[in-house]
């Protein structure tokens, strides 16, 4: 490869910075995602950052990024900021971060647990927390509470895969306020944290939120080692489960298990703790977005809530096949993915020299790929930044097209693309009819009644949304229908 003939990254265009520091101080954490998306609006879809005395390379070419995606984990890796933030805070690495050998392994265990089939089996569990999170609503709408939507939601997500994934039912959704959904908030926002620190103070004094979070650390790994404890002790009263096991965790165990499997408990307790993180802030974001959007476009809600009220109007009649037919919610959760991705940007590091389009990038080169770019961008969507489901829909006047759905890539793209995505979105199909089925959204708020602030906090989040509901009740026909008077 003749590197010298093709750009090289210090050549391209990118926001002017500081003498040594670069652009570092142009970096605020929390929007980190608004200002590199502004960056590339302003230098094209090939530029470059300079933090400190790291020059980096930024793709918004949604082409060109999945490129980059498709050559993990030989030619990219994770950002090692991010594990080295594991690391430290003594929490084990699942797949999220793990490379080379090492993942293809986990991957394998951890896809083989996330198979369509084995979430189907899971579907009662997941109806079960569905009406857990109805009976909160139903108590905050008698009352007139205000509902902190995200915290609730946060709690629903973490009894979805707590008790599909690991046979626990932990039940926060009726808890008190010292549940485990409560430690684990706090976990990502301070990988971000530490990942963008100008200094690693924590290495050598703490603040009481560090400290706060080692207490955190400790519950959760005491928490997650007695789900494999627990695991363990079920594989070995019932021989059976070997060949049958009842939850992804049984299913992580007896792959670990397998001769020359290159595994043991420390990569499965590191799963274990990667679904937890990832099922409960993504989607639990995702649901607070697509509230918040609908509430804000009435005739979308409008529609909505017929499919809903037509096709599953009793959450406790739930079915596969009911949840299938809701394409029109399917449509809004795309819709959302589009507008507010809870990713809207991927930090990777080159594992070798390679080439990026017609840039050289040296081994070691950070490269940030924006996500949210094309895909609320015209021509690829029509009224782009605009709320709009039924572009999704197949048979919609303007159906998108192929090259525009590639351009949003909400679970990631190439093999290492988000393993959970099939129960991601069952959980907020779920969610979203229960919500609609049961209730009438009287109001969904944020702290200045201006459309809700978008934060980065590892995943990026709408800031402060409550919600206010009021019942609707169940007719003779068990059809829900007549309002509470």
């Amino acid at each position: 490869m003749n590197m010298t003939a093709l750009r090289q990254i210090k050549d391209l265009p990118g926001p002017p910075g500081l003498w040594l520091l670069g652009n570092t101080f142009q970096i605020r954490p929390s929007r980190v995602h608004l200002d590199v998306e502004q960056w590339a609006k302003t230098y094209g879809p090939l530029f470059r950052i300079q933090l400190g005395r790291s020059r980096q390379l930024v793709i918004s070419d949604p082409e060109l990024m999945a490129a980059v995606m498709r050559d993990r984990p030989d030619g990219f890796g994770r950002n090692p900021q991010s594990r080295r933030s594991f690391v430290e805070m003594g929490l084990p690495v699942g797949v999220f971060g793990a490379e080379g050998d090492d993942w293809l392994r986990q991957r394998r265990m951890v896809m083989a647990s996330f198979a369509p089939g084995h979430v189907r089996a899971y579907f009662p569990s997941l109806i079960k927390v569905t009406l857990r999170l109805r009976s909160r609503w139903q108590q905050a709408a008698r009352a007139g509470s205000v509902i902190n939507l995200q915290a609730d939601l946060m709690r629903f997500t973490v009894d979805a895969i707590a008790g599909l994934a690991f046979g626990r039912d932990i039940n926060t959704l009726e808890s008190g306020e010292d549940v485990i959904q409560q430690h684990l908030d706090k976990v990502l926002p301070a990988v971000f944290r530490r990942t963008f620190a100008l200094l690693p103070y924590w290495r050598y004094f703490k603040l009481p939120r560090d400290r706060a979070l080692d207490r955190s650390v400790q519950v959760i790994r005491s928490t997650i080692a007695q789900f494999v404890v627990e695991a363990r002790a079920r594989l070995e009263q019932d021989a059976a489960l070997r060949a049958q096991p009842g939850n992804l965790l049984e299913a992580m165990v007896v792959a670990a298990d397998l001769p020359d499997s290159g595994l043991g408990d420390q990569q499965v307790v590191g799963n274990v703790l990667t679904m937890l993180l990832a099922g409960e802030d993504t989607t639990a974001n995702t649901l607070a977005w697509m509230v918040h959007l609908l509430q804000r476009n009435p005739s979308a809600l409008a529609r909505l809530q017929q499919e809903v009220r037509t096709l599953a109007p009793d959450p406790s009649q739930f079915t596969l096949g009911a949840m299938e037919q809701l394409v029109f919610l399917d449509a809004c959760a795309s819709e959302t993915m589009r507008l507010k991705p809870v990713a809207p940007f991927i930090v990777v590091h080159a594992l070798r020299d390679t080439v990026v389009g017609d840039v050289a990038v040296p081994e070691g080169t950070m490269v940030w790929g924006v996500l949210r770019h094309d895909s609320v961008a015209e021509p690829n969507f029509a009224d782009a930044l605009a709320f709009k489901p039924e572009r999704w829909l197949a048979d919609a006047p303007h159906a998108l097209t192929s090259a525009a759905k590639r351009s949003a890539m909400p679970f990631g793209s190439g093999p290492r693309m988000c393993p959970g995505r099939y129960l991601a979105l069952l959980e907020m199909k779920l969610a979203m009819a229960m919500l609609l089925a049961s209730f009438d959204i009287e109001a969904v708020d944020t702290p200045d009644a201006e459309p809700a602030r978008e934060r980065m906090a590892f995943t990026m989040n709408p800031v402060g949304l409550t919600m206010r509901l009021r019942e609707r009740e169940t007719s003779t026909n068990g059809l829900f229908g007549v309002d509470r008077i």
